[in-house]
Order: structure tokens, then sequence, then C-alpha cells
């Protein structure tokens, strides 16, 4: 029997980020979303870190659906902001606020950084977390740079004012945002593709090769 996945997220950009990286592996994984099971109530991010507040999301998927679990926690860490917005990325101008004002305030808050200084990573954990109690994360990060202005309209959160050390090629000389980049371009250098695909030989000995079966 295929074993189900459930991948932990309300974010439908991120469910179909962490689906198209996970249908690359060519897994025997029935994958399905928070809108596949019976709907339980969202865990409160209480945690500091990445792992932390990953594992949190994993956990409380195991405990509502009996399925295996896998959850990311993600976000941005501006050096010349001491690595914040961090574990509050999604919540950076407030709890209510969209994508466009969180990234708006980091832009106003290193308004007069020079260009040098503008280092900054995403960092993503994934956390796999088993009915069985057992527990895994891996991490990704992608190196790169805050721009002084939003450009590009894919992608989602501050893709608009990131950009990537590494770019992916293209005919464009100069480099691109992460909101100006494919769906493919992205995941093959982003901070939750890395971490997901690190994820993937754990997914593979754990659900594929043992045969582990989960019911809803």
């Amino acid at each position: 029997m295929t074993t189900r996945l459930l991948l932990a997220t309300q974010n439908a950009k991120k469910l179909a980020e962490l689906r198209r990286i996970l249908a690359e592996q060519s897994l025997d994984i029935e994958v399905v979303g928070c809108g596949d099971v019976e709907p339980y109530p969202e865990p409160a991010e209480t945690e500091w870190t990445f792992e932390g507040n990953a594992l949190i999301k994993a956990r409380a998927g195991v405990q509502h659906t009996g399925l295996p679990t896998l959850a990311d926690d993600s976000g941005l860490c501006v050096d010349a902001l001491n690595q914040m917005p961090g574990v509050r990325s999604s919540r950076w101008a407030g709890p209510d606020q969209e994508d466009i004002a969180n990234l708006e305030l980091v832009l106003r808050q290193i308004d007069d950084v020079p260009d040098d200084r503008r280092t900054a990573r995403f960092v993503a954990v994934m956390a796999l977390a088993l009915p069985d109690g057992r527990e895994f994360t891996t991490r990704g990060e992608m190196p790169g740079r805050i721009t002084h202005a939003a450009k590009g309209a894919r992608g989602f959160g501050y893709d608009p004012i990131f950009r990537a050390d590494e770019q992916p090629p293209s005919p464009i000389a100069r480099p691109r945002t992460n909101a100006e980049l494919t769906a493919e371009e992205k995941d093959a250098i982003s901070h939750r593709g890395r971490a997901l695909r690190a994820m993937v030989p754990v997914l593979r000995e754990v659900l594929v090769e043992t045969g582990q079966e989960a019911s809803a």
C-alpha cells in the first residue's frame, strides 16, 4: 500500500512548491495537504528556532491525522537586522499583514544600508514526524542580498526583494530576484528545495523501503 504523507501547511503556494519538488524524486508516496484531511487547529508557532517551529507543526499533523507529517518553517535572516525577521518573517509587520507589508518594512529598516552590507539568507527547516514517535529534521539555506526595491511578480513572501547569490543560467545579463525566476529555477536553488531534497533519503528509508503504513 502506498504511504500517505501529509504536508502540513496552509500556504497554497508553499504547498505547490513542496509538491513539485517531491514529485521530482519518484517516491512511492501519496502526498496530501491540509485540505485533503479533516480540519484541525493550526498550532501556535511559539519556538524561537526554525527547527522548533517546524517540529510543532509536524507533531500537530501526526496528532490530529495519524499520518506521517512533513512540515517546514522558513524565513529571511538579514545580517543588518541581526538575523531578523527570522522566525517572525511571516508576521514581521504584524500578525494580520500581507506579504507586501512585511517586505516594505524590511526595505524601510535597511534603507540607508549600503549594497555591500545588505547580505541576507533564506533558511528552511523540514521536520518529519512519524506516528511511532520518531522525528527527523533537515536544513537548507540560500544566501543572497536584499535589493533596494521590489522586482518581479512570481514567488511569494520576500521573493521580490531577495537576489540569490547563485543565479540560474539566463540570457538576461543582470541578476534576478527570486520573484523573477520561474518556479523550476527557484526550486533548483531555494532553501526549501535544499532542505526537502536532504529529507528525501529519510523519506525513502522510513516510508518507502520499510513499507510503513498509516491511516487517517
